[in-house]
């Protein structure tokens, strides 16, 4: 007797939890291990958001709220809208979820039906298209080269949409290539969505306050108010607030679409973590100084862990505009042996090599579509970069 319903079989466990996971597993062992493989800052959640959920716990805020979220939040959710992007959604135009990841699926399960398309540039993060296959829909990648910075361009667009196209997905700055969009970049891209009033935008804006050297990403309401109509804008407070566990997403969009949603989650989780979500609207609405900090930190790292990585014979890594991820390209180390007598027949054998070898964890780009290249998430301590880049450096001197 088969247990597992055929959808499951569309899907693969996620492959950085995976890495993680080995990766957790040899460290255990007592091998020196350094993990690059998770999306999670290494600062703690601000003083002022602890305080906030203390205060939210032993003032009794420990029942159920609203499935969607208390009043505050979203009116928090709302007003941080407005303040960063000029957008204005009434309270009743937004959905806070248990993660950014619930935010997707709310929004997938609640519109596609089977074979409806979504457009998705890749490289992209390993869980859209899985969210997308299991709610019947129809992953269409659309590739974008390292010499355009990992972007879309409007033509490619343009081609891929068809009259199957329910959604194009974009994370703007994007993991895992930290590219990210201006205002004068995302102004072809609407100009085309403008032309396809059939296709639903749905715009991961995660990452949009980690950006470098003065970068502004742009979202697409923002330069495009006429989209607002059938644009899904999310964000929360996991990156930006170092807040991973606390699990906050939310979501700005029209108010049959949020309904919709909202009727989808009072039948799985229901309400997010009441304690979670009084945190939330310290962070969103109290200081935003540990923002800028953190972001001066990732700066740093990134230039540093480009710099170590293009000295790696084989490698080429582009410069990203922001998030904390770099995807180097390793295409001058395939066809190569390592040290230890791995062949190195592409990204997977690359990745499982160097965590073998030198005990240093990433993720292969296949996992995000992509080939070819390999993820580093530079959101550890300093000093552990440094020291995992020259492993990655004399990993690829070794290899022959």
């Amino acid at each position: 007797m088969h247990l597992t319903a055929e959808r499951l079989d569309r899907i693969q466990p996620s492959l950085t939890i995976a890495i993680a996971t080995k990766a957790r597993h040899m460290i255990a062992e007592g091998k020196n291990v350094i993990s690059l493989s998770q999306g999670e800052p290494d600062f703690e959640t601000p003083r002022n958001i602890k305080d906030a959920a203390i205060r939210a716990i032993e003032e009794g805020q420990t029942k159920y709220t609203d499935v969607a979220g208390t009043p505050e939040l979203r009116k928090a959710a709302a007003q941080k809208f407005k303040r960063d992007s000029g957008i204005d959604y009434k309270p009743e135009e937004i959905i806070i979820s248990t993660g950014g990841k619930q935010v997707i699926f709310n929004a997938m399960l609640a519109t596609l039906d089977k074979d409806d398309e979504v457009v998705i540039p890749s490289p992209c993060w390993v869980s859209y298209p899985d969210i997308v296959s299991l709610a019947d829909g129809k992953p269409v990648l659309v590739p974008c080269e390292q010499n355009h910075g990992f972007k879309l361009r409007a033509e490619a667009l343009e081609q891929a949409i068809t009259p199957r196209t329910k959604w194009f997905m974009l994370n703007n700055p994007c993991n895992p290539t930290g590219a990210a969009y201006s205002a004068e970049e995302l102004r072809p891209i609407c100009d085309v969505l403008l032309r396809h009033p059939n296709v639903w935008i749905f715009t991961d804006d995660i990452y949009e306050k980690l950006a470098y050297d003065g970068f502004k990403p742009a979202t697409i309401v923002q330069v495009e108010p006429k989209l607002r109509e059938r644009t899904l804008t999310m964000n929360g407070c996991s990156k930006a607030y170092a807040m991973t566990g606390w699990r906050i997403g939310f979501a700005g969009a029209p108010a049959a679409l949020i309904k919709a949603m909202d009727k989808l989650q009072s039948q799985s989780t229901s309400n997010t973590n009441s304690i979670a979500q009084a945190a939330a609207v310290e962070a969103l609405t109290g200081p935003q100084e540990s923002i800028e900090a953190m972001r001066k930190v990732f700066e740093e790292r990134r230039n540093l862990v480009v710099d170590m990585l293009n000295k790696a014979p084989g490698i080429h890594c582009h410069k990203p505009e922001g998030a904390f991820y770099v995807y180097p390209s390793i295409h001058g180390c395939i066809g190569k042996t390592s040290r230890g007598g791995k062949k190195i027949s592409d990204d997977e054998n690359f990745v499982l090599a160097l965590l073998e070898e030198t005990g240093v964890a990433a993720v292969h780009g296949a996992a995000f579509c992509y080939p070819g290249h390999f993820r580093i998430a530079y959101a550890n301590a300093t000093e552990e970069l440094r020291d995992a880049c020259a492993r990655i450096q004399q990993f690829c001197e070794g290899l022959h």
